[in-house]
């Protein structure tokens, strides 16, 4: 099967505290979008690649690909106004009618070879992966009155990118009405009927969000950690 992947880099840098928008903040030297672009690129030199950046971001991105002569081999498409818009609009540059889509974080650069390839190979069979790791502390359910009660930690995952699917279901599933409870690909899969397969992920895959995790980056992408 072909194999696509979209690349959703639609941050701003207010968690961050930062006017830069995240996916741009270096991080070891280069911007953290590039590097995430890279892991894709070392996985599958032939793997076509869709990057989604906000419209008025393009100009900053393609200032960012001349300084650090970063010319890779994408198409890159304008986001809409939310998630789901931005992942729907980067389907609709796919004309292929067969194959399988990885959706991925931008400011997820620290994914691994293994965790992309085993979500295309398990898309490929099963329709669907997503990956996902499990929790380390313990978590307490919290209800609308302000109770709260300890539940079983084993029984939940915390859910990242890459999560991969077959085109064909994937395209039929975003040709619906956006839902308040679309919070990333899997639910939108989800509510269109199809089951959800989970993959092992990492916990150094983490979503780059807030300072804290600007230097967990520094640290990890130092050559002492490698």
């Amino acid at each position: 099967m072909t194999k696509f992947a979209i690349i959703v880099a639609g941050g701003n840098g207010t968690r961050m505290g930062s006017k830069t928008p995240k996916q741009f903040i270096p991080v070891a030297g280069k911007p953290i979008l590039m590097q995430t672009i890279e892991k894709f690129i070392a996985y599958d030199f032939s793997l076509q690649i869709l990057l989604v950046l906000p419209a008025n971001e393009m100009k900053a991105w393609y200032a960012l690909c001349d300084k650090y002569q970063f010319y890779p081999a994408i198409v890159t498409v304008s986001g809409g106004n939310s998630r789901f818009q931005s992942v729907k609009n980067g389907l609709k540059r796919i004309s292929a009618k067969e194959g399988l889509v990885a959706v991925h974080d931008g400011v997820r650069p620290f994914v691994s070879p293994r965790i992309i390839a085993e979500s295309f190979e398990v898309a490929a069979q099963k329709g669907t992966a997503i990956t996902a790791v499990s929790l380390k502390d313990s978590i307490r359910f919290l209800d609308a009155d302000g109770t709260n009660q300890s539940v079983d930690r084993a029984a939940y995952r915390l859910v990242q990118t890459p999560q991969t699917f077959r085109l064909d279901w994937m395209r039929a599933a975003f040709d619906t009405p956006e839902q308040p409870f679309f919070t990333d690909c899997a639910s939108v899969l989800e509510y269109a009927g199809h089951p959800i397969t989970l993959i092992e992920g990492g916990y150094e895959n983490i979503k780059i969000t807030t300072p804290e995790d600007l230097l967990w980056a520094e640290a990890f992408a130092s050559p002492q950690a490698k």
